[in-house]
């Protein structure tokens, strides 16, 4: 058997969802040697929970170690870069979550404050692309093989997609994509320095992560090269400052938001003519929206990643199901449910996982690779110069 040895860096949400999924490839046999925090509290309990050897502080411990083959990067996003690179020179192979790279003011010096609100846009899309092109540019240098965690390229309802459009011979004409939910609780996504950029870039990276690369998968089957985008034209606002909404005694969804949005769509145009929309927003109530729906010359394909009709429940009260987990930011487990019989399998973690873990073992290429993390970047911080500018943005005119 086939054997992959790896390291995890960070300890939050995310690394557990690595760790249930990495538990379930198969084929290849997967160790992880250690973990590493920056809190020592924090890793030796993730490293207690899931009976991992080692844990330590700094995670350059884990590069030094010569017999993990590869690092799985669950840092947050402003310290994607540093670690990615690092994990390259050490010749191991990455797993990056999304998104691949962005802007926390790597440019300005002193304390940095209120980014969203000052920074220039333009400015912004320069020093994430930099980023985004220093982290490929040590993968390929290194030999090393780059899976960039996007999830929804696995999800069994996208895969099927793809299935279905390769056999109708059609062409995707337009897409409507979304990630929406009430609002993330962690800390660090109300600032930019920290996250890179509110609901577009921490949820909108999914939905355009997968139309970028349906429109590429379209065009490698009928002319032998992806099909990319070519403009963007977007909105970005701030619902939850809205006068009514801030007057309102109760809050349902997160209202802490400094500097990032809230609320965003993107209009996307291919080099093809094609079309898609991507909506990505804090402020949607009844649990997570995770939707692709994808519109053929000669057929339609819609795709659900976290809604199920499998199980229905009814409580009459809320603390009728106790602890038992029903669907990803629920409100209330009262009144009817759709409770998600195995939400990471729907949404393709585990998957994921079996295919980095067969491309580090086999030294082939993931089916979501770095190249598809820098155009998310791309075609991201694109739309933000959209949103500032008030117009259309060809992608080719920011690189000149």
């Amino acid at each position: 058997m086939r054997k992959v040895r790896l390291g995890i860096v960070g300890c939050g949400f995310v690394s557990h969802l690595h760790m249930n999924a990495l538990r379930q490839v198969t084929g290849v046999e997967v160790e992880v040697v250690g973990v590493a925090s920056r809190t020592k509290e924090r890793a030796e309990a993730f490293a207690r929970q899931y009976g991992i050897a080692n844990h330590y502080t700094d995670y350059r411990y884990l590069l030094d170690n010569k017999d993990i083959d590869a690092i799985d990067v669950c840092v947050p996003n402003n310290l994607h870069e540093e670690v990615c690179i690092n994990t390259a020179e050490a010749k191991k192979h990455i797993i990056c979550e999304k998104p691949l790279t962005g802007y926390f003011g790597q440019d300005l010096s002193g304390e940095v404050t209120n980014i969203g609100h000052t920074v220039p846009k333009r400015q912004m899309y320069k020093v994430a692309m930099d980023s985004a092109r220093r982290i490929l540019r040590a993968v390929e240098e290194n030999g090393v093989i780059l899976g960039y965690a996007e999830d929804y390229i696995y999800a069994p309802p996208l895969v099927k997609a793809k299935r279905l459009i390769e056999v109708s011979g059609g062409t995707i004409l337009d897409m409507r994509a979304e990630e929406s939910h009430s609002g993330s609780h962690a800390a660090y996504s109300r600032h930019w320095r920290l996250a890179g950029g509110g609901s577009l870039l921490r949820l909108g990276s999914h939905p355009l992560g997968a139309v970028i690369h349906l429109k590429h998968f379209e065009g490698m089957l009928k002319q032998g090269k992806p099909i990319k985008v070519q403009a963007v034209m977007a909105e970005m606002a701030n619902l939850t400052k809205a006068p009514g909404f801030v007057a309102e005694e109760k809050k349902w969804m997160v209202d802490e938001w400094q500097d990032v949005e809230d609320w965003s769509a993107v209009f996307l145009t291919f080099t093809d003519g094609t079309k898609a929309t991507v909506f990505a927003n804090d402020t949607t109530l009844g649990g997570v929206v995770n939707t692709v729906d994808i519109y053929l010359s000669n057929s339609i394909v819609k795709c659900k990643m976290s809604g199920m009709d499998a199980c229905e429940v009814y409580a009459p009260a809320h603390d009728i199901f106790g602890d038992e987990y029903l669907r990803e930011k629920q409100e209330t487990k009262a009144g009817w449910s759709l409770p998600a019989p195995d939400e990471d399998w729907m949404r393709g973690y585990p998957q994921e996982m079996q295919d980095f873990m067969e491309c580090f073992s086999e030294g082939r290429e993931p089916v979501s690779d770095g190249q598809l993390g820098l155009e998310v970047v791309q075609v991201t911080y694109a739309s933000y110069i959209s949103a500032e500018e008030g117009r259309r943005i060809e992608l080719r005119e920011l690189e000149d």
